[in-house]
């Protein structure tokens, strides 16, 4: 299941986002999305994680939670359109 989390700090790191997931089951994949010119952050990341239970568990206790000073935001990520 692919989450997406917004409001992340700028200083949040994709190690930093792997742990803090990794408590919650296996993390298939984490991508920091950062600004192409930059190469800073953009607030938002896409984490991957194989087993939905684990992946809901996660989004369910992240929600909301304080992570450097920005409450950060989880839910499942919408597939694109074409």
């Amino acid at each position: 299941m692919k989450l997406l989390i917004r409001n992340l700090s700028r200083s949040t790191t994709e190690k930093e986002l792997t742990h803090l997931f990794e408590e919650y089951g296996m993390v298939q994949s984490c991508d920091l999305v950062l600004d192409k010119i930059t190469g800073d952050s953009k607030g938002f990341a896409f984490v991957e994680m194989p087993k939905p239970g684990e992946a809901k568990a996660a989004m369910k206790n992240l929600n909301n939670k304080s992570i450097a000073n920005n409450r950060i935001r989880v839910k499942k990520a919408e597939s694109k359109k074409i």
